[in-house]
């Protein structure tokens, strides 16, 4: 289990008692502020812990939903627009608007770790609206993988979502044309 610094001082009550914990071997030190009980700790389990109100997107949303096998190099976080700069080198952050920032945010265990992520309907709209930034290959294997998964989206649902965005005649055309 992971535990913030804070967390840390309510359970050993000072520093002192945390350096003592963590020089027996009864507590580590992952990263800066965050400590576990166990010694080896997933890197996703680490960001999830970090970052715990932002959303895993784009290529960590679809391979974390199975849509490709391309493992990405760093994470993928989504943050409201007034959220804090994330400084790490394993995270690449996008801002969205207060408006389309929470449409679609569920919560999945992937690797028994339970994680914020966008759910499918919504990452199909990121796929559209991202298409020109996307490689040409990754984005039709992404494709394919919706056009077989079709059922299993919830078309009132991305309707629904679609309404939210800019360009929403564009995305619905694109979907209509590409998936469905």
């Amino acid at each position: 289990m992971l535990y913030s610094f804070d967390e840390c001082i309510k359970k050993y009550n000072n520093l002192y008692q945390i350096e003592k914990m963590i020089q027996s071997g009864k507590l580590y030190k992952i990263d800066r502020g965050v400590y576990s009980d166990k010694k080896q700790v997933s890197e996703l389990e680490v960001v999830a812990f970090k970052y715990p109100n932002a959303v895993f997107a784009m290529d960590s949303a679809f391979y974390y939903h199975g849509l490709t096998d391309v493992i990405p190099d760093v994470f993928h976080l989504a943050t409201n627009r007034d959220a804090a700069k994330i400084r790490s080198t394993n995270v690449k952050q996008v801002f969205y608007r207060d408006t389309i920032f929470p449409i679609g945010v569920d919560s999945i265990s992937y690797q028994n770790v339970m994680i914020r992520i966008y759910d499918k309907e919504r990452m199909l709209i990121e796929l559209i609206r991202n298409k020109s930034a996307l490689p040409f290959d990754y984005y039709k294997e992404i494709i394919e993988s919706y056009r077989k998964i079709t059922q299993d989206l919830d078309i009132e649902k991305l309707q629904d979502y679609i309404m939210q965005f800019s360009k929403k005649d564009h995305i619905m055309n694109a979907i209509r044309l590409e998936v469905l």
